[in-house]
């Protein structure tokens, strides 16, 4: 396994072997992430989900972050978008602006521009995308002090 080092020189990285236990529906479910998000193999799409993970943990600070939270449901169902809006007026400190684009006939994609600590971020997003109803839901973030 490569990873980048200073000055964007290889840095090789001694490989582990050990054994891991699934059971079938789980390890179905992974081998279809293999071949739909066309990881080598097992082994990469399993660091992938590690990496991942910790990557996310870590936003679980104070750092000041900007990010975006994608959202999409369908736009028959009015109980959502008045949902995210009561949920965006209660995080107005957070929130800096928000469009909604209807992407195919019945689809909307809700676009929520944020900034703020990372922890609040995360927390404002797993609440606006646990919305009974969301198809989809997602926050990027990045590093903005």
């Amino acid at each position: 396994m490569y990873n980048f080092g200073l000055n964007n020189k290889y840095i090789v990285m001694a490989l582990k072997r050990f054994g891991v236990s699934l059971e079938d529906e789980l390890l179905e479910q992974l081998d279809s992430l293999v071949k739909e998000d066309g990881y080598a193999n097992r082994s990469q799409a399993i660091r992938f989900l590690i990496e991942k993970n910790l990557a996310e943990k870590k936003w679980q600070c104070n750092h000041i972050v900007a990010g975006t939270i994608f959202i999409i449901y369908n736009q028959q169902r009015t109980d959502i978008s008045a949902r995210i809006s009561d949920i965006q007026i209660r995080h107005q400190n957070l929130v800096l602006s928000s469009q909604q684009h209807y992407i195919s006939e019945g689809t909307c994609l809700h676009v929520c521009t944020v900034m703020g600590e990372a922890r609040l971020l995360t927390a404002l997003a797993d609440e606006m995308t646990s919305i009974k109803g969301i198809r989809h839901g997602k926050l990027l973030m990045s590093r903005a002090d």
